[in-house]
């Protein structure tokens, strides 16, 4: 049996530290990583315990922001007044995503580090995941490849990001901050996950030590025309078969701004700025929004059983947007 070393930080700077010296991980709820760790893809020697550190708050910004602490949990953020009130396609996004008791556990750092749900990767059994042993092949290309990537993808790696919270978070232009040995830095949420390319390993941007300390959502007012749409499975908790995040900036019968996400799609959540682009300044009709929804999607390269993603999504960024646009009075 392998040993743990526990570590339980003291503070932001201790938790830093102690990774910085020992090369450890840091655990919040640990949701994920008890997954990982039960299945041998996760062998963590050291831990250090961040769970009780003051990163909880959900505070509003001078500016009308919002800043979320990195150890609020998914239910504290999804039924807070503000982030309801203020930006409801985050609410929604946390809502449909897994179940109550493991939002009560699941932290906003936690989430936006989980790992891909790839059967894949998440099955030792598999020989061939470049993910989890860089230069072995991918057997996602070749097997049963339905819930997998239709854009951004690479011959490395074909997963997708399995994260509620992080597309509608990429639509609501969030800011993610870290810190660690080299000190504070800000990275966009649209940055902070990287495509696959020839590393598929590496999740995100984060450098070793960095701890996510908050995500910050500028003040948008338009993010209160906002949805979250969830196409799946089955309604309970299952992962995005494609999911949408939409806020819409609607006047007088035309569309003045507007904020496009899409998950289940890709390695990271999916922004949609052609889409975006297509969209502002036009009066609203059903055609053009056939239009955004097949922007949305242009360059997939679906594989051999999940092509009809292409086509879910693109009905799905339409039904998002309609959604929105008649709960603000409009017609389409």
């Amino acid at each position: 049996m392998q040993s743990i070393f526990y570590d339980r930080a003291r503070d932001v700077n201790h938790a830093i530290e102690l990774a910085r010296q020992h090369g450890a991980k840091f655990i919040g709820g640990g949701t994920n990583l008890l997954d990982l760790y039960k299945s041998g893809i996760e062998q963590p020697v050291r831990l250090v315990d961040v769970s009780r550190l003051a990163l909880s708050a959900i505070e509003e910004l001078p500016d009308g922001g919002l800043r979320i602490g990195a150890m609020a949990t998914n239910t504290a953020v999804g039924t807070d007044p503000l982030v309801r009130q203020r930006y409801r396609v985050l609410s929604e996004a946390l809502l449909n995503g897994a179940t109550t008791q493991l939002r009560n556990m699941a932290t906003v750092g936690g989430n936006l580090l989980q790992r891909t749900r790839c059967h894949y990767f998440t099955d030792p059994a598999f020989a061939h995941c470049n993910k989890r042993d860089p230069g072995s092949g991918c057997d996602a290309i070749d097997g049963h490849n339905r819930m997998h990537a239709i854009l951004g993808a690479s011959p490395q790696c074909i997963a997708t990001h399995p994260s509620d919270m992080a597309v509608a978070l990429a639509a609501l232009d969030a800011v993610v901050r870290l810190q660690g040995p080299d000190g504070e830095r800000q990275v966009a949420l649209i940055d902070f996950h990287r495509l696959p390319e020839d590393h598929p390993e590496w999740d995100t941007v984060i450098k070793p030590g960095e701890l996510i300390t908050a995500v910050e959502l500028p003040a948008m007012p338009f993010a209160r025309n906002s949805h979250y749409l969830k196409v799946r499975d089955r309604a309970s908790y299952a992962f995005a078969l494609v999911s949408v995040a939409v806020a819409v900036d609607f006047d007088g019968g035309a569309i003045r701004d507007v904020r496009i996400a899409l998950g289940g799609v890709a390695h990271k959540p999916w922004r949609a700025p052609e889409a975006e682009a297509l969209l502002r300044g036009q009066a609203v009709t059903l055609e053009l929004l056939a239009r955004a929804g097949e922007a949305a999607v242009r360059g997939a390269q679906p594989q051999k059983d999940n092509a009809f993603k292409v086509e879910l999504a693109q009905r799905a960024v339409v039904r998002a947007l309609q959604t929105v646009i008649r709960k603000t009075g409009g017609q389409v």
